[in-house]
């Protein structure tokens, strides 16, 4: 067996049932549901159709497009996403668990089942119009990311981005996929007014890891490649670092922001992993699978930054964590990002351009 045979512990691969691209390998039971159709006996295979495992784009209608965020350590007040799942399959990912909302699971539904906002823009700008709305930043990809692989076909995001435009309407974008460089045109007008800054989310220099924690993601080099042009091009933009896992990736922390820093990013922000609800099992099953010979390790640093379990939904502390592990991770990002001069700089989004297009003044 190849090197490039092994799991990234360098032991051997799962087996033939597992499933590569994406980083659940089951689907969770919905809380929500009563009824569930399930495999228990391999006699009721001639019962049993095997599911599809390919990406399904389901598309439909909102009600709504805008949200108002009641987390107060998230730092957003309003957030928009024009899809619900995530192709990308990121193993940790917390907006798994709203997905169960939708009828489906946090495992492989998440992933695989794309919910496809087709009237996100006519909403926002049905939204913006609104006498009642008073400008406030509005987070794109506050839950799901806005530039996964549906945005390529379906072009929901940049729709957005044009309405905010016409609107002057400030934005923040959290991304780990480099198909934002596909609206850098737009991206930079707005950035002229102060309307738009960008996260760039880089968890990984080890291709290894990416691959199976974050399946269906660009390359860390390409998100410095992000960095790099819409910096150049005068876009403010930072790099996220989360989540920072005790085992597996929390030594990079030094490096990534290093790299970022000399990519031409200006703030950043960071999260420690947390495990809330479904993700507990399902990263639990992906972590003893792919990462055999020190699963134990991670997930006993894990529960020592919760006070012994693996999440903690206390404010202010869920997404630092506490103890020695999760100490030293914040010490590691106050070091750091002050030595290569990150978040050194007081800026906000401009919503003072704020306009609605065609209003009508009244006569006097």
């Amino acid at each position: 067996m190849s090197a490039d045979q092994l799991t990234p512990d360098g032991q051997q691969p799962p087996g033939d049932n597992y499933i590569k691209g994406r980083g659940a390998q089951f689907n969770t039971k919905n809380k929500f549901l009563q009824q569930e159709v399930v495999k228990e006996h391999i006699e009721g295979i001639d019962d049993w159709i095997e599911p599809n495992r390919q990406t399904q784009y389901l598309e439909g209608n909102a009600k709504s497009i805008v949200n108002k965020v009641d987390s107060p350590d998230v730092g957003m007040w309003y957030s928009m996403n024009p899809y619900q799942g995530c192709e990308h399959g990121c193993i940790y990912c917390y907006a798994r668990n709203s997905f169960e909302y939708w009828g489906y699971s946090a495992g492989i539904d998440f992933e695989q089942k794309i919910i496809v906002k087709k009237n996100a823009p006519q909403l926002l700008r049905k939204f913006l119009r609104h006498p009642t709305w008073e400008c406030t930043p509005i987070s794109m990809s506050g839950n799901t990311d806005c530039y996964q692989p549906a945005e390529k076909k379906f072009k929901l995001t940049r729709q957005l981005l044009e309405v905010c435009l016409e609107f002057n309407q400030p934005v923040g974008i959290i991304t780990k996929n480099a198909g934002i460089l596909r609206d850098k045109d737009l991206l930079v007008k707005m950035a002229e007014k102060r309307l738009v800054s960008a996260l760039v989310s880089i968890t990984s220099f080890q291709e290894d890891l990416r691959r199976v924690m974050e399946p269906r993601t660009t390359t860390a080099a390409q998100r410095l490649r992000v960095i790099s042009e819409l910096s150049q091009a005068g876009v403010k933009i930072g790099v996220m670092l989360g989540p920072m896992i005790p085992g597996l990736n929390e030594h990079e922390m030094p490096g990534i922001i290093k790299a970022a820093s000399e990519a031409g990013a200006s703030f950043s922000a960071y999260t420690f992993v947390r495990l809330n609800g479904a993700i507990k099992l399902l990263f639990h099953d992906w972590l003893y699978k792919n990462f055999p010979g020190r699963a134990d390790k991670v997930w006993h640093l894990i529960e020592q930054a919760h006070g012994g379990k693996v999440n903690d939904s206390q404010w202010g502390r869920r997404m630092r964590g506490e103890g020695p592990i999760a100490s030293l991770v914040s010490q590691q990002y106050k070091k750091f990002t002050q030595r290569y001069g990150l978040n050194q700089e007081k800026w906000e989004l401009d919503c003072t351009h704020f306009t609605r297009p065609g209003k009508q003044l009244g006569l006097f």
